[in-house]
């Protein structure tokens, strides 16, 4: 998988996705689990979304 996650993209969604699962967790609506997705794409800096369309946030990469 090639990297399409810039740093401040990879912060935002880890952020968002532990306070979404905080508040799916707390008794909030069913679609704060989204979180989830939110937490992995980060961790592994990929978005799926992205590749599909041939973008992304982080430019080019090295190596």
């Amino acid at each position: 998988m090639k990297i399409n996650l810039a740093g401040w993209d990879r912060i935002l969604r880890l952020i968002i996705g532990v306070i979404l699962l905080i508040w799916a967790v707390a008794g909030g609506p069913w679609w704060a689990y989204f979180g989830l997705i939110l937490i992995a794409t980060g961790a592994w800096r990929f978005c799926p979304i992205y590749a599909l369309f041939r973008t992304g946030t982080a430019g080019e990469q090295r190596g």
